[in-house]
């Protein structure tokens, strides 16, 4: 698979919560990774705000699993907020490698076809998710403050942003235009 291919996701959206759940019925989607910092929450926060819990409500609600698939160094805030919205987790994932990717989506008895991954960055969530063969999301990160590794990666990102956006636009279900226009 050519590089490109690799951190290019299958959808874009604004944020969690403008994630059309149809959509991911649509291309037979039943399970769900989803990044903890800057995709659920703002990093290093533990409050989940209203909009992403009632994405995850709305996701269970369809009979969705979902888990939180995370880098975090942190496995005991993970644990909290994952208990707290019902949901699987696990730590120390190590994205974009694979191992753990493949067993968080074991852990909720799901397949690599049948599963998505959401989050808000390429290098880390998109291309791990991808090397596997999932349906991948890339959501806008929902606040600036973030940890310092991810402002390094967040620097190339943006300069292969306008190669991938033009790659998806109006290529695949629900690309979100809005979010491409930036």
């Amino acid at each position: 698979m050519r590089l490109i291919e690799l951190i290019t996701p299958s959808m874009f959206a604004e944020s969690l919560a403008a994630v059309d759940l149809d959509v991911l019925s649509s291309v037979g989607i039943r399970y769900i990774l989803l990044d903890l910092d800057n995709t659920l929450l703002p990093w290093n926060e533990y409050n989940v705000p209203e909009e992403s819990r009632l994405w995850v409500e709305g996701a269970k609600n369809r009979g969705m699993n979902i888990c939180i698939a995370s880098n975090t160094r942190n496995p005991r805030r993970l644990r909290l907020i994952a208990d707290g919205l019902g949901v699987f987790c696990i730590d120390k994932v190590g994205k974009p490698l694979g191992g753990r990717l493949r067993a968080a989506v074991e852990v909720m008895g799901g397949s690599l076809e049948n599963t998505a991954l959401i989050g808000d960055q390429v290098f880390t969530d998109v291309l791990g998710g991808n090397r596997l063969g999932m349906f991948t999301v890339l959501v806008k990160p929902m606040h600036p403050r973030e940890f310092v590794g991810t402002k390094v990666s967040r620097f190339f990102e943006k300069l292969i942003m306008p190669f991938i956006k033009r790659r998806v636009m109006g290529t695949k279900p629900g690309a979100g235009k809005s979010f491409m226009q930036d």
